[in-house]
């Protein structure tokens, strides 16, 4: 480990291997920091918090705070963050706010200068959040998302797999997995073509997710007749299986 003479530790943190802790950074009791995770020169890492290996938190990252929830009565709650992230300057991290509730984050995602995660959030992997994204509480986003620079989530909301949200948008409902969605507030624009297509996804599968896509947005049909006629016309299709899978579940319902 490499602790710069400045930083303050708290005895009750744990540190893996490897760690380095730069000037001024300050690691709160309850701190589990997993092998070569690096905590640049500021950062403040408050507990409980559990986090993996191979994380760098840049300067003046704040992660772990309390929950700014009102409800919250001082009840022990956490932060769990995955492996391989990289929290850039000014980033804040929540922990979550009911007795045992806890903030979750998952794998080798990127979150640029002053990205917010708020309390009880689910955060997948591989993700990208551009400057000034920002979660409400209990938001769920999931693998391979991207999120753009100055875009808010409303509470509760989800965005599904491989989705996008575009810069300065106002996400009120529930993004479908594979949509590009963008505007104030926000609508689904298209497929997240570009993304999917970056991703290795197949033109087979591309045309299949885009007629699907339209069914579901045709204003002719309600949601209930759009997911009946989805799984009529691509059964066993997974990926179309997965997008009327998260629009069923919606309790938010989608946004148009």
């Amino acid at each position: 480990m490499a602790i710069h003479p400045t930083a303050v530790v708290d005895p009750g943190a744990r540190l893996g291997a490897g760690v380095e802790v730069g000037p001024y950074a300050v690691v709160g009791a309850g701190v589990v920091l997993g092998d070569r995770c690096r905590v640049d020169h500021h950062a403040s890492i408050e507990g409980p918090a559990e986090i993996g290996p191979d994380n760098h938190f840049f300067p003046f990252s704040a992660i772990g705070g309390r929950t700014q929830d009102l409800k919250y009565a001082g009840e022990p709650t956490h932060l769990r963050i995955g492996a391989g992230n990289r929290f850039r300057e000014f980033t804040t991290v929540n922990r979550g706010t009911a007795p045992g509730a806890a903030t979750v984050i998952g794998d080798d995602n990127l979150f640029l200068a002053y990205v917010h995660i708020a309390h009880d959030c689910r955060v997948g992997s591989h993700c990208v959040f551009s400057n000034n994204g920002t979660l409400a509480g209990h938001v769920v986003v999931d693998d391979h998302v991207i999120l753009g620079g100055l875009s808010a989530v409303h509470q509760f909301c989800r965005i599904g797999r491989y989705g996008m949200v575009g810069g300065c948008s106002k996400i009120v409902q529930d993004v479908p997995p594979y949509c590009l969605a963008d505007g104030n507030p926000a609508t689904v624009r298209s497929l997240n073509l570009v993304g999917l297509r970056r991703h290795g996804f197949s033109t087979e599968q591309i045309r299949a997710l885009r007629d699907a896509q339209r069914l579901l947005y045709d204003g002719n049909l309600n949601t209930t007749q759009a997911l009946a006629k989805l799984e009529e016309e691509f059964p066993g299709n997974p990926e179309v299986s997965r997008l009327v899978e998260f629009v069923r579940t919606s309790e938010r319902g989608i946004i148009r």
